[in-house]
């Protein structure tokens, strides 16, 4: 008795598994192309990122272009650390990382500057920034040092007074 149910709760469970893709009798679909139709694409219909379903929607969130992120606040930000030289950028996760700079006014400090776009829609709170610092010692090495939040936080307006004007700019045209 106890392995009748054990075999009924196996094929249950196998049951609940299986791949079976509910399709409209009229247009037969390959088993491949019932898993787009429910999960979308990765690479999506428009030539943009889409993931495990979702419609692209043309708003401006994703500003006609195909990076996963919000495209005015990824434009702002390269070009709000365009002085900087670039280690890193990645559009698709919305990650910028700078190297560390050196300004020819203050030597013996410098500067590197991580920037994360956290939304696909153009929001105060979708950038993130993170300044490190460091002062030269006299043994020729570098020691880091606090950076002050203001500083942080007037990099990310100025990206987003950046975004804006892009947006702006666009609309107009």
């Amino acid at each position: 008795m106890r392995n009748i149910f054990l075999l009924c709760g196996l094929l249950t469970l196998l049951a609940a598994c299986s791949d079976d893709v509910k399709t409209d009798n009229s247009t037969p679909q390959s088993q491949i192309e019932a898993r787009k139709t429910r999960n979308g694409s990765l690479t999506g219909d428009e030539g943009g990122f889409t993931l495990l379903g979702g419609s692209r929607k043309s708003d401006e969130a994703t500003s006609g272009s195909p990076i996963g992120v919000n495209s005015y606040l990824w434009r702002a930000t390269l070009d709000t650390l365009s002085f900087m030289p670039l280690v890193s950028a990645d559009p698709f996760g919305g990650v910028i990382i700078t190297d560390w700079y050196e300004d020819p006014k203050a030597p013996g400090e410098r500067f590197k500057v991580n920037a994360i776009i956290l939304d696909k829609t153009l929001r105060a709170d979708g950038v993130k920034i993170t300044v490190f610092r460091q002062i030269a010692d006299r043994k020729g090495g570098w020691r880091d040092q606090q950076v002050d939040d203001k500083l942080e936080r007037s990099l990310e307006d100025t990206i987003l007074t950046r975004a804006r004007q892009l947006k702006v700019g666009q609309k107009g045209q």
